[in-house]
């Protein structure tokens, strides 16, 4: 396989992308224990305020399959996503694995999601959560309503979950999607990114992948806004209802060709 690493941890081709915002002392964990295991590791600061960009800079300096980049002010995690992304495309990487900074996606499924994505670099890799008793219950549940919605989008082209955020990014695809679209640099980024990619013919692949959810006392730290955060879910599935509309002609005939090919959305 031409892009595959070749020793173990190493890439060329795939790098793990951390988007960060006042994340709390569990970014520090995070980001070592993900070099551990992968390299390089790119963090981009998304405006941060508690000291965590000066930190993680001095981090860098020491260790060279870190970078890290420092953004002046906060645009919201699809911003810094697409930042990271520009960044990645410019050096020639072809992936990104997209995981959040605050300890709460599993660091040790990092190499199974990039041995996926080399294994069909034409797919995006999707995390399907696997929730133990620190999830909210009202988290769990409500998220069913945006998965629901996703797959109506997409007409069941197979994503599993459409809010979790650890997952392998095609690059070129993504960066084409988002250049053409005004939305998708908040908490909207994650489900209209995968519904955007599957109109564009990306197809899914679902792995499971553990989530935690940490208290207070555990330095968790937590920036979703119910209110806030459901209006603008809410007003995103609005607009990519009728995105679909247009799209359904184009939808049904792929969904009618694929039906003599592999399942979509396939598991591993």
């Amino acid at each position: 396989m031409p892009n595959e690493p070749s020793e173990p941890g190493r890439s060329s081709s795939h790098l793990v992308l951390i988007p960060s915002y006042n994340p709390g002392p569990k970014v520090f964990a995070t980001v070592r224990d993900a070099l551990r295991v992968w390299a390089p590791v790119w963090v981009v600061i998304d405006g941060s305020t508690d000291e965590s960009a000066q930190r993680l800079s001095a981090m860098a300096v020491a260790e060279p399959g870190l970078r890290v980049f420092v953004l002046p002010r906060n645009r919201g995690k699809g911003a810094a996503v697409l930042f990271g992304l520009r960044q990645a495309q410019a050096c020639g990487f072809t992936h990104v694995l997209s995981m959040d900074s605050d300890g709460q996606h599993p660091v040790e499924r990092i190499q199974a999601f990039m041995q996926a994505s080399l294994a069909r670099p034409d797919a995006m890799v999707l995390g399907c959560p696997v929730f133990d008793a620190s999830a909210p219950a009202l988290r769990v549940k409500g998220r069913q309503i945006s998965n629901w919605w996703a797959n109506l989008e997409t007409l069941w082209a197979g994503i599993h979950d459409s809010l979790y955020g650890f997952r392998v990014y095609p690059v070129e695809a993504l960066i084409a999607i988002m250049r053409r679209q005004l939305w998708m640099r908040r908490f909207d980024f994650d489900v209209e990114a995968v519904v955007r990619l599957c109109w564009h013919g990306v197809p899914p692949i679902n792995l499971p992948a553990a989530v935690r959810y940490f208290s207070l006392e555990e330095g968790g730290v937590s920036h979703f806004n119910y209110w806030r955060d459901n209006v603008l879910l809410t007003w995103m599935h609005f607009r990519l209802f009728w995105g679909f509309i247009l799209r359904l002609p184009l939808l049904g005939a792929r969904r009618l060709l694929s039906k003599g090919g592999p399942p979509q959305g396939q598991n591993r």
